[in-house]
């Protein structure tokens, strides 16, 4: 009788706290939203991983480990320099250039709405939109740094991550996102073709630039030599965990999950966009060199995320093909292109995030459907929807204007690195590989002494054969 009573007093007490703890439809609808978007950060971050199993397989064994260890040195001081400047001067209070509030973010949400009035449209918490954004300033470092590979000093890294990252990215991202110029003149850049992309490899084609070819990349004549990656299967996992996390990249810029559910359909204009790039950088290699050509079709399928990345919540889906698939061959065709002007870019950074980054944030300005440019409420339609030229001269202001911007910024930054404590090892360091001469171990330790000792034992063979 008294575990009856005891038992009917419990259910009585738990029914009186529900009532009173009764979650509302705000509190859901919040909820899903908040987890949605945490959920997108982390695959947003997740393409870290993936640009760390890109670059260690486009590299050569002896610079493996660094390169893929580099990446989580670099994520680390974005998240430090974003959490100081980064995120005040991209999002804070608007003066048309940059954020003035927010500096040396505290996570408040009660001064969210009044230092970070861009990003109010979204009910997520300020915590969340903070990683969220981190995690795009975290992608376009790590594509600047792909110009660094395999023979930048890592000191490099630390200054140009921590500068970049305070006054070069943020900045660009205030004016399209954070209320600044180019937001008022309605610039289109969803998810970041010019503000992620282009930013990020218009920074790579400085540094590369200004670092030299590898050597042994041309020879005497001038003309460039294959330098191979030393693991295709790595590079191809590293694309599918990038492709992958482009369905945080893209859908995840909604800001929200609930009510229309608009972050499904952006999900399968990148998704349409991605296949058709690399079936068409795929054909395109075969036509030109009468082979199928995988790193080919590896840089097709990323610069179709690229392109899509700005015009995802703008495009209809047969439009969303056509800019993959464009993206796909134009950056088969640039990457040789800048390879014969002498320009050694080892990761194809600006041909596949910097031409197509352009291509993407031009593709509004032919294919913005008018139904989706009033849903999303920025900007005009396309030229191909009757909209005139306008919106195809306010996306080639705003490259132009991000593109001069980092290009001017960047080159400053190396100068003075170049000048201070210098951009690029010794000749000496680069031929043994930076997994010794900056980190004193290999990535891959034991194949490395296995190829050494067969080095030292063909030169033995061929001493002895030049006494005989």
């Amino acid at each position: 009788m008294s575990t009856l009573f005891v038992f009917g007093l419990f259910m009585g007490t738990s029914s009186i706290a529900y009532a009173a703890e009764e979650v509302t439809t705000a509190q859901v609808h919040q909820a899903l939203d908040a987890v949605w978007i945490l959920i997108a950060a982390v695959l947003v971050i997740m393409m870290q991983a993936g640009f760390a199993l890109l670059e260690a397989g486009s590299s050569r064994m002896k610079n493996a480990g660094h390169v893929a260890g580099k990446t989580i040195l670099t994520f680390g001081i974005c998240a430090i320099a974003f959490w100081m400047f980064g995120f005040g001067f991209g999002f804070g209070e608007s003066n048309g250039f940059f954020g003035t509030t927010g500096f040396f973010f505290d996570g408040n949400e009660s001064t969210a709405a009044a230092l970070f009035s861009s990003l109010d449209f979204s009910q997520v918490p300020i915590t969340i939109k903070f990683l969220f954004q981190l995690a795009f300033a975290a992608i376009s470092l790590a594509i600047a740094c792909g110009g660094f590979a395999e023979r930048a000093k890592l000191s490099v890294y630390v200054w140009f991550g921590f500068l970049f990252t305070i006054f070069i990215y943020p900045v660009a991202a205030h004016w399209v996102w954070g209320g600044g110029w180019l937001h008022a003149l309605g610039m289109q850049d969803f998810a970041g073709s010019a503000v992620v992309h282009m930013q990020g490899a218009t920074a790579a084609l400085i540094a590369t630039v200004m670092l030299k070819p590898r050597l042994g990349k041309f020879n005497a004549e001038g003309k460039p030599t294959i330098i191979p990656g030393h693991n295709q299967v790595l590079s191809v996992l590293g694309v599918l965990l990038l492709w992958v996390g482009w369905f945080g990249f893209n859908p995840g810029s909604t800001l929200g999950a609930v009510n229309d559910g608009f972050f499904g359909y952006i999900a399968m204009t990148t998704q349409l966009a991605a296949a058709a790039g690399a079936v068409a950088a795929l054909i395109v290699s075969w036509l030109v060199w009468g082979k199928a050509d995988i790193p080919s079709m590896l840089n097709g399928v990323l610069a179709a995320l690229v392109a899509i990345t700005g015009a995802c919540a703008f495009v209809e889906p047969w439009a969303a093909l056509v800019i993959g698939a464009v993206a796909g061959v134009i950056t088969f065709f640039t990457a040789q292109w800048i390879e014969r002007l002498g320009i050694d870019d080892p990761v194809y950074a600006f041909s596949v995030h910097g031409v197509a980054g352009i291509w993407g944030a031009l593709s509004t300005g032919f294919f913005a459907a008018p139904a989706l440019v009033e849903k999303v409420g920025v900007g005009k339609a396309g030229l191909f929807y009757g909209g005139g030229w306008e919106q195809l001269v306010v996306q080639t202001v705003g490259i132009m204007g991000v593109f001069v911007f980092v290009a001017i910024l960047s080159f400053a930054i190396f100068f003075v690195l170049k000048i201070t404590i210098g951009l690029r090892v010794s000749e000496e360091e680069e031929l043994v590989g930076l997994d010794m001469s900056e980190h004193g171990v290999y990535g891959y330790p034991e194949q490395m002494k296995a190829l050494h000792q067969h080095e030292q034992l063909s030169s033995g063979v061929d001493r002895r054969e030049g006494v005989s």
